[in-house]
């Protein structure tokens, strides 16, 4: 907070939201990529997407000096301890962001090697779906990380796609009987087709 004038002034604040807005902006990422989400992920640090603007840039190779899993890709059930292991050889306080369908549930896998779902082994905070997700739905999910932590949110977040399809689709069935229901906005049967 700025004050203006010749006096000097003061801003108080709790020591508990200090130091939750330091953790927002100073992720240290280990990214654990295992298949084909990683050209999405790396994306996200090219100049396009450029993750460095939202203070969580610079990714660590060691465990022991990241606070924020990136779990890109397909897990196994052999790979499964040792993301465990990676998981506890991290510092608190740890993020877990589970990047794309095959980390978030097991993706089209139906097979007894592949891991349903990286929270059967850690604890996930944000979900973003996909496959893959795009480098925005990334972006997105690391937005959503950087609030639960300002909030000190415990619950795990799901990225939302921009445009909720149950909405469209609700959308269109108005337009197809004729009149707008329960004060949704309209739209005109080219924003869901395409012509």
């Amino acid at each position: 907070m700025v004050l203006e004038g010749e006096h000097p002034g003061f801003v108080t604040t709790r020591f508990e939201d200090l130091l939750n807005w330091a953790k927002k902006y100073s992720l240290f990422q280990y990214p654990f990529v295992t298949a084909c989400c990683a050209m999405e992920f790396m994306a996200m640090a090219c100049p396009r997407f450029d993750m460095a603007r939202f203070g969580a840039e610079a990714p660590r190779f060691t465990p022991r000096q990241a606070d924020l899993l990136w779990v890109v890709g397909t897990i196994s059930q052999r790979q499964a301890p040792l993301l465990k292991r990676v998981y506890d050889q991290m510092a608190e306080p740890k993020y877990v962001l589970a990047f794309g369908t095959c980390a978030s549930c097991g993706g089209f896998y139906d097979n007894y090697a592949t891991l349903a779902g990286i929270d059967k082994v850690v604890p996930v905070d944000i979900y973003v779906p996909g496959c893959p997700p795009r480098p925005e739905g990334a972006i997105d999910g690391l937005l959503l990380l950087q609030d639960k932590i300002r909030a000190g949110d415990p619950k795990p977040g799901i990225v939302k796609p921009r445009i909720d399809p149950v909405d469209r689709a609700a959308q269109l069935a108005d337009l197809r009987q004729g009149g707008p229901s329960s004060g949704r906005p309209q739209l005109d049967d080219r924003d869901w087709t395409g012509k």
